[in-house]
């Protein structure tokens, strides 16, 4: 008993190894996904850039010039949307780590399971999230 009590000192998660490893699973997937979506994302900018100078040369509208332009900026946004979301998701895991995770940071309570699946770099409870409204 001694040692159990030893082992999980230090932890202020309300969830157990097993639930955390689960969690880390699924923020893990969602890393991935990101990833693969900035990547994505910083192609698609590089092309646009390319083929905007590439286009230079001809006759070119200035109306298309702003549309390009325009998605570009769209691009970018997203670009840096992803890749907050991949520090939050970072962050998930350090607190997954350190057995720090699911405690809403405001109430000091457990959040929700469910909200944790939904959205696993969460550190407000539903409750919190509503009074911040």
């Amino acid at each position: 008993m001694a040692t159990k009590e030893k082992k999980d000192e230090g932890r202020v998660s309300p969830y157990s190894d097993k639930e955390l490893k689960y969690f880390r699973d699924i923020i893990i997937k969602k890393r991935d996904e990101a990833e693969e979506e900035m990547e994505a994302l910083q192609r698609s900018l590089r092309e646009s850039m390319e083929n905007a100078s590439d286009e230079s040369a001809y006759s070119f509208h200035m109306a298309d010039a702003g549309t390009d332009a325009q998605e570009r900026e769209k691009t970018y946004m997203l670009f840096n949307r992803t890749r907050k979301f991949i520090k939050y998701l970072d962050d998930a895991l350090k607190r997954i780590e350190n057995k720090t995770y699911g405690v809403c940071k405001v109430t000091g309570k457990k959040i929700s399971k469910g909200r944790l699946e939904a959205v696993p770099h969460t550190q407000l409870s539903i409750e919190a999230k509503l009074k911040r409204r």
